[in-house]
């Protein structure tokens, strides 16, 4: 066995959408405890985990997900470099993997700023741009929110440090190139609509893609664990700004994606982290989509 494979292949998984080649791509995944729920006993969670035969605390897959489009390229979040740990940070090798140059990103789309979304935007101990040739879309309130020195001041000192902080790191060298562009809703790019979902940050925002017909939805952080958060919607979590807006959005975008029969693609989706919802006798299920061998 001296020759048996010690890794996986390469966290990479390219599907089409009508004109628009949209790519998974794995930045790892962080092991959380049961803490992170605020509104579910934890008794319940393990079962859930335990029925649908999953790691128990919940493993947490983060993805990205690439656009290639009209002769363009664009990222919807980019990774957490190396603030999440060991098991995550492994975007760029999977960029690379699928072929795109950093410097080929025309714009890095951000659901939110929150680290494992936006800290692979610049070399923090540089204050290098990775996505030289890139602007940064990310909805206003984002902004507005983690500059704010007020807020930053109040917060605890570990949110203080790990998304004030960081995200000004991250997002301050593209100010400073006049490279960030905000938005409040709407369409931002041709095919490409923002829908804000305010709750989990105050600026999240998923986003869909449409081409020949065909719908997708990346929708960021409306679930972090889909074991839990798909079949219990009003289940929160301990980073949610505002817990009682993100159930409220997250019902929004559930009923939203069912009405309209998208794909979905989840950040925190097991990776490759495209799926389907449905929603029957008043329950949602979300399925994983099948593996295509051809693109």
């Amino acid at each position: 066995m001296s020759n048996a494979p010690r890794t996986q292949v390469d966290g990479v998984y390219h599907r089409k959408l009508g004109d628009v080649l949209v790519t998974g791509l794995s930045d790892g995944y962080v092991d959380m405890g049961y803490g992170i729920f605020r509104n579910i006993p934890e008794e319940e969670t393990k079962a859930i985990l335990a029925r649908d035969h999953r790691t128990s605390p919940p493993r947490i897959s983060v993805n990205a997900f690439a656009l290639r489009m009209g002769g363009k390229t664009y990222l919807i979040d980019c990774g957490s470099a190396d603030i999440m740990g060991p098991t995550c940070g492994r975007l760029p090798a999977n960029l690379a993997t699928a072929g795109i140059d950093p410097a080929s990103v025309d714009g890095v789309l951000l659901t939110h700023v929150h680290p494992d979304h936006s800290n692979g935007l610049t070399d923090a101990a540089t204050g290098r741009r990775l996505f030289p040739n890139a602007e940064v879309i990310v909805h206003e309130s984002e902004i507005n929110h983690w500059f704010n020195d007020e807020l930053m001041a109040r917060a605890a000192e570990r949110p203080r440090r790990r998304y004030f902080e960081a995200g000004r790191t991250q997002l301050s060298p593209y100010m400073a190139a006049d490279r960030v562009r905000t938005f409040k809703g709407g369409e931002i790019l041709p095919g490409v609509t923002a829908i804000p979902a305010a709750g989990h940050t105050p600026g999240h925002s998923a986003y869909v893609i449409s081409s020949q017909g065909q719908l997708m939805i990346v929708w960021g952080d409306t679930v972090h664990v889909p074991e839990i958060q798909v079949a219990r919607p009003e289940v929160t979590m301990e980073f949610d700004t505002d817990p009682e807006a993100a159930a409220i959005a997250r019902q929004k975008v559930f009923d939203m994606v069912v009405a309209d029969d998208m794909l979905v693609g989840g950040m925190h989706l097991h990776f490759p982290g495209f799926g389907h919802m449905r929603r029957e006798a008043g329950k949602y299920s979300l399925t994983a989509e099948q593996w295509a061998f051809d693109i």
